[in-house]
């Protein structure tokens, strides 16, 4: 297919790399136009040539609330609408005990992994309410948030803070046919993924050859989360807001069984 997000447009923070730019990609090739939002000039703007007039770039620091704005606005200027928003940027950010968590470092990662998927849902709210036709906002969570233990204390303190700003503001959006839903990914192989799992951030296939001992099912991709995206955007979850989509090769429900088979039961051993 390729008639999924046809004559639409959407905003894209964090999508010079990894599952924003594959969320931004998809988007495209389904026939939609998008705004690469990214504090990287280099990578953003060469992902928005790539794409050619499907795209545009906006600097956006998500920390800075006037760049947030102004790369929603971008999309009226450029595009004469706006449909989408995935408020996608994101940083590992402060990591170790929390006795020993610097307020600086807590207060640095917030800013990106809450304060700024806030503001951008703000603004592609403001931008949306204003146009009148509706749209779709998706904010990146992680297992992270649904799961204890799976990331360190701040990262795992926002990503459950955006669960729950995507329930809230989809209770009040509704009112103007904006829906908000979230997306947890499980492991996936990025550049920020590869730098905590093997301290490069360039050897995204170890880090993928990791991850697929912890899902057998098969190595994971930026693909299967620009998928779930695309599914809330598209016609196909019209009728799904307030909701939290967990993508992670069942590591969270479903960890994959070892043990010995005893007749017709089966000895289990996590």
């Amino acid at each position: 297919m390729a008639d999924r997000y046809v004559d639409r447009v959407a905003l894209v923070t964090g999508a010079a790399s990894g599952i924003g730019e594959a969320t931004a990609r998809l988007l495209a090739a389904e026939g939609g136009r998008v705004v690469i939002a990214d504090y990287g000039e280099e990578r953003g703007r060469a992902v928005a040539d790539s794409l050619g007039d499907a795209a545009v770039f906006a600097h956006c620091d998500v920390t800075v609330e006037s760049e947030v704005a102004a790369a929603c606005d971008l999309a009226i200027r450029e595009f004469g609408r706006l449909d989408g928003a995935f408020a996608n940027a994101g940083i590992v950010g402060a990591a170790g005990p929390i006795a020993e968590t610097p307020m600086d470092d807590f207060d640095a990662t917030m800013a990106v992994l809450s304060r700024g998927v806030f503001c951008t849902t703000k603004h592609a709210a403001r931008v949306m309410i204003e146009a009148g036709n509706g749209g779709s906002i998706a904010v990146t969570s992680s297992i992270a948030g649904v799961q204890g233990g799976l990331g360190p204390h701040v990262y795992a303190m926002a990503k459950t803070s955006v669960i729950g700003l995507a329930r809230s503001a989809a209770s009040e959006l509704q009112h103007h046919r904006i829906r908000v839903n979230a997306v947890a990914p499980g492991n996936v192989p990025t550049g920020m993924t590869a730098h905590v799992m093997t301290g490069d951030a360039d050897d995204v296939d170890a880090a993928a050859e990791r991850m697929q001992q912890i899902s057998p099912l098969r190595v994971s991709s930026p693909a299967d989360i620009a998928e779930a995206v695309l599914f809330f955007f598209s016609d196909a979850g019209s009728w799904v807001t307030g909701q939290c989509l967990v993508v992670d090769g069942g590591q969270t429900a479903a960890p994959p069984m070892t043990g010995t088979w005893s007749g017709s039961r089966m000895v289990v051993a996590r």
